[in-house]
């Protein structure tokens, strides 16, 4: 597939809200949907459109270069895919050992989950960390030196 059908499309919804991308060509491509190449560093750039047997079969450079119906279908559907609450404060910490439970304020609201061990908190660049929880779900601190001085506190006790 050429770079000109990759970049040059225009995505829908049918009946069923499965998200549908025509190419240059015309090409219908069925239930497609939007994987990230970096998700975390840089969520609105390198967006790939795969089918259901993983092939891309389109691609966004960033997404301000879509009009604004398909940038807005797009992201609904990265939406409703991913899952990574962002934590904007650290509230409490049961214990300074782990396993121990965090309480915390996120996007998604106020939540508590468990922290099994230091390893489970990784580095991501220089200002980002993914916390992981007992069940697998992430947690994204965007920028640990932007955190208020208490949730500062007590994530220097874990790193």
């Amino acid at each position: 597939m050429n770079d000109i059908i990759k970049t040059q499309f225009t995505l829908s919804r049918d009946a069923f809200g499965k998200l549908n991308l025509t190419d240059a060509t015309g090409e219908l491509h069925e239930n497609v949907s939007p994987v990230r190449a970096f998700p975390i560093q840089a969520p609105e750039s390198g967006i790939s459109l795969v089918n259901t047997d993983g092939k891309e079969v389109g691609w966004i450079e960033h997404l301000d270069q879509l009009s604004g119906a398909n940038a807005a279908l797009v992201r609904e559907e990265l939406q409703g895919r991913e899952f990574m609450p962002e934590i904007s404060r650290i509230v409490a910490v049961t214990s300074f050992a782990t396993p121990c439970t965090w309480t915390v304020e996120t996007s998604r609201g106020p939540t508590d989950f468990v922290l099994r061990g230091e390893e489970d908190i990784r580095r991501i660049g220089t200002d980002a960390l993914l916390v992981s929880d007992t069940h697998g779900i992430h947690f994204l601190i965007r920028n640990q030196f932007e955190l208020d001085k208490h949730s500062k506190k007590i994530l220097d006790r874990f790193l």
